[in-house]
């Protein structure tokens, strides 16, 4: 991965976004650290779809994840019934 100063990426953006294409991931560095990334559009698709599983996958796993689904009580109580008369 080339490392590119925020001043040299923004100054030679489409040299930049060339070596990008060209060559895979681009690091961009603000005062020498390390602050983004640039990447082609076929990985950075391919590692959205990776990062969360599909539906398919969601409904054929061995666990369930019903822990997010039913939020907690807390401290609210139950109201008082009134008896028929």
């Amino acid at each position: 991965m080339h490392t590119w100063p925020v001043q040299d990426a923004k100054a030679r953006f489409s040299e930049f976004l060339d070596a990008c294409i060209a060559n895979g991931p681009q690091v961009v560095t603000r005062r020498g650290t390390e602050a983004a990334v640039l990447v082609p559009i076929e990985e950075w698709r391919r590692l959205q779809a990776s990062a969360r599983p599909s539906l398919k996958q969601l409904l054929l796993a061995d666990t369930a994840r019903t822990d997010t689904l039913v939020p907690e009580r807390g401290k609210a109580k139950r109201r008082q019934v009134l008896a028929l008369r």
